[in-house]
């Protein structure tokens, strides 16, 4: 039987067995933006939800659940607009050599779907985004012989670095008003799923802010705006379960954002299953499993963005300077 609230905590998506996180980024040159690859291990379950307004994507038709292939082989969260999308060429190029992908005559077909945030300009060259080299760049990252041998070891928690790296580079919130950046946490479920873990990764470029109790939303900032979220879990799921996850993990933005889903944001969440557990499912109310995980993955983002913007750090470059936000009690 299923019982038992969530454990909050306030790990990371590494928390997850398999799933590895690597990054690639430029601060100099004109250049203020990066790449965020998320490895997951062979034969997992993909899926996406996006709400916002404004989305830069690559590949996310494929993660229907109605579609062909049910895997994904990497997720892509990229730094430069629509520009920064071909990053997941050289993701796919990785995974290709690494004969990940789907089998077809011939070869592989590597399912890498990504997502954008708007960065351009802020490093003070509007050229100066991510491409094919820079994506390549961050899967050596994820899969770089220290965090393989963690995976083999089955050692969970590997370290992933937070803030101003990766995607969350150029992050900024509120607008552009503040800077943004790359945070992760984790929630374990209880009761007879307490080896169900659920990870998050959030890369916080959002034109809202924090959300404190009694807050307007912000004004309208200068800046275009973003947060992309993957969302893992070692149990189970079908695409559809992946899928409605995802959708469910959009609460979380919203209870640490305000406002989320603008016609300015491009806000999209991934959901990754590695399938490791089953979850154990009450015969009298089957459902309430699932209830317990989306509720998981909900706070999991929550707690990822906070994460985010408590992890990023003040910079200065030709176009401007951004501070961290000052998040109450920190």
């Amino acid at each position: 039987m299923a019982n038992g609230n969530a454990t909050a905590g306030t790990g990371a998506i590494t928390d997850v067995p398999g799933i590895r996180v690597g990054n690639a980024q430029r601060l100099d040159g004109g250049w203020l933006s990066g790449v965020t690859v998320v490895l997951p291990p062979p034969g997992t379950i993909g899926s996406v939800d996006v709400r916002g307004g404004g989305p830069g994507t690559h590949e996310t038709d494929a993660l229907d659940p109605t579609t062909l292939v049910p895997t994904v082989d990497a997720v892509v969260l990229t730094g430069g607009s629509a520009y920064g999308l071909a990053a997941a060429g050289g993701v796919q190029r990785w995974c290709e050599q690494n004969g990940l992908g789907f089998a077809v005559p011939g070869g592989v077909v590597p399912i890498v779907p990504a997502a954008a945030i708007f960065d351009l300009g802020r490093g003070g060259d509007f050229a100066a985004r991510p491409g094919d080299a820079m994506g390549y760049e961050a899967a050596l990252d994820a899969a770089r012989p220290a965090r393989a041998a963690a995976v083999v070891r089955g050692n969970v928690g590997a370290a992933v670095v937070r803030g101003n790296v990766g995607a969350g580079t150029g992050a900024a919130i509120g607008g552009g008003t503040f800077k943004g950046g790359l945070g992760t946490a984790s929630v374990r479920l209880a009761g007879d799923n307490s080896g169900v873990v659920v990870g998050a990764l959030a890369v916080v470029n959002a034109a809202g802010l924090p959300w404190q109790p009694g807050m307007q939303a912000p004004p309208a900032g200068p800046g275009l705006n973003t947060t992309l979220v993957v969302v893992a879990s070692n149990a189970v799921l079908t695409v559809a379960e992946a899928h409605r996850t995802a959708t469910a993990a959009h609460a979380g933005m919203a209870r640490a954002l305000n406002p989320v889903h603008t016609l300015v944001d491009g806000d999209t969440v991934f959901a990754l299953a590695t399938c490791e557990l089953e979850l154990v499912r009450d015969p009298q109310l089957p459902v309430a499993a699932m209830v317990e995980l989306q509720s998981a993955a909900a706070e999991a983002v929550r707690l990822a963005i906070l994460d985010g913007v408590a992890s990023a750090e003040a910079v200065k470059t030709p176009a401007g300077e951004w501070l961290p936000f000052p998040l109450q009690g920190a």
